[in-house]
């Protein structure tokens, strides 16, 4: 069984549920804390042992390129001035770096994740590989990606990360039917899409963490778009289970920080704030203070 060393990052989304904001800022370089939510995700990815990151961007982002380049310029203007401790903080962050490559893709059109997602193939070949959704940040001691990593080790099968929800705020993710086999571990039975809170198959949602076997390509290649011409993920999934194939999901441990709309974002942005260990304490006698 190969080791998974690649990564997917899809981030050639519109952004639209943040206009105006994304007009200017993509919304992978929105911040949480002092970093942006992208760095969460390399960071996420180089503690699982992942050495290669492809991104699928649009044809608009330059951004994501020049974030991840040595920028010799700006620390030789650092040095200059004397600015020692911003310094610090930029080779910190070059360090996170260190052994990890980077490719781009373009998703030229906005033809759905599953469509983003065979965009990168050709980086992939015959590997299984972890794909992160720039939507979803698991803050805990052990990467998300590396607790999924573990069940595939065990199973050789696709595997999706999960997370126990109020049943009321369920209809707006991804649901799967489950038969649970072991601690934490389901046997994915169906996934279906913003079900009604009537129909219901679990109280799990689907979080944006995945390890796709070769075998998921396959059927991307073949997948037939939906009526709004677009590829989507778990509908290649539910067609894989349709005939037969096995597919995992796992409850993440960790706190699940959702970034996918303004709101969830801001709750993300204040949870990691009071979480930080050099802005948290300040922050908290902040509040204490506010009427």
């Amino acid at each position: 069984m190969d080791d998974i060393k690649k990564a997917i990052i899809p981030v050639a989304g519109l952004g639209t549920r943040f206009l105006p904001l994304t007009k200017a800022v993509p919304k992978e370089f929105f911040p949480l804390v002092d970093k942006p939510i992208i760095q969460y995700l390399i960071e996420e990815a180089k503690q699982s042992g992942i050495s290669e990151v492809i991104f699928v961007i649009n044809s608009t982002q330059k951004a994501i390129i020049n974030y991840f380049k040595k920028d010799e310029a700006l620390e030789k203007l650092l040095i200059k001035r004397k600015k020692d401790q911003l310094l610090k903080e930029l080779k910190e962050f070059e360090q996170t770096l260190d052994g990890m490559s980077f490719e781009m893709v373009i998703q030229r059109k906005p033809l759905g994740d599953g469509n983003a997602i065979l965009q990168a193939a050709k980086f992939i070949g015959n590997e299984p590989v972890a794909v992160l959704f720039a939507d979803d940040v698991v803050y805990g001691e052990e990467p998300a990606i590396s607790q999924l990593m573990d069940i595939y080790k065990t199973c050789d099968c696709p595997i999706i990360g999960l997370k126990k929800m109020p049943r009321e705020k369920l209809p707006a993710y991804g649901v799967p039917a489950v038969e649970k086999i072991a601690s934490r571990l389901y046997k994915i039975k169906e996934l279906i899409e913003k079900p009604e809170i009537s129909k219901l198959p679990s109280d799990m949602a689907v979080v944006g963490k995945y390890i796709l076997t070769p075998d998921v390509f396959k059927y991307l290649k073949k997948a037939v778009p939906s009526k709004k011409g677009e590829v989507i993920l778990a509908e290649v999934l539910s067609k894989m289970l349709l005939d037969g194939k096995m597919v995992y999901g796992y409850e993440l441990k960790g706190e699940w920080l959702e970034c996918g709309d303004k709101e969830k974002w801001l709750k993300s942005f204040i949870y990691l704030c009071l979480k930080n260990p050099r802005f948290g304490p300040e922050l908290r006698e902040y509040i204490k203070q506010i009427k």
